[in-house]
């Protein structure tokens, strides 16, 4: 009996394909979005029996809730956010480690947090930019606290079970999300709003 082995998965050709046929048909050309995704290898932060599926259009389900959203969200969430050198960053992580991993090198500092410490105003801090890996029905009081004065914040949004990605600026201590591009984004339960009695 003979066995053929599955062939090798090209991932720096799935990587320019990415690139090529995902971010760049989409309008998403920015010379360092495409850089930074070029060069980080999604393949490294999903389960080796998942890394042919790394590059795919879609959301990648890791296991105990953890995702990795498509590649289109993050290119799409880095050309909005347009990081600076001069940022102190926090990245809400969907579970893959990905989004900190594309980020760090283009700003001062990135801290991490789960979605549960975000959600539940756990932690301090004061952050010039707010990268929310995932889609969000609100911004709970503790994470607006997170974000400074004058502060940018991208993420996901969840409106009437669309989601987007959505943008906003923290002023005199208000931060609104302004909803732009229709997208597929994973949801981040723990962000969901409160629950409601109705007659």
């Amino acid at each position: 009996m003979t066995t053929t082995l599955a062939p090798k998965t090209d991932f720096a050709a799935a990587r320019k394909a990415m690139l090529d046929s995902q971010l760049r048909t989409s309008g998403v050309n920015e010379p360092f979005v495409i850089e930074r995704m070029g060069t980080v290898a999604r393949e490294e932060f999903v389960p080796e029996s998942m890394r042919s599926v790394a590059y795919s259009d879609r959301a990648v389900r890791l296991g105990d809730g953890k995702v990795l959203p498509q590649p289109l969200f993050h290119g799409m969430m880095l050309s909005e956010a347009q990081p600076l050198a001069s940022d102190e960053v926090l990245v809400v992580d969907g579970g893959s480690g990905y989004l900190p991993a594309l980020v760090e090198p283009m700003v001062k500092s990135v801290r991490v947090m789960t979605p549960e410490d975000a959600a539940g105003g756990r932690k301090k801090g004061a952050f010039s930019l707010v990268l929310i890996d995932g889609a969000i029905e609100h911004v709970p009081a503790g994470l607006a606290k997170l974000v400074a004065d004058g502060g940018r914040i991208v993420t996901g949004l969840v409106e009437r079970n669309v989601t987007r990605l959505a943008t906003g600026r923290k002023t005199a201590d208000a931060l609104a999300l302004l909803p732009l591009a229709e997208l597929g984004v994973p949801r981040l339960a723990q962000f969901d709003r409160p629950t409601s009695w109705s007659f």
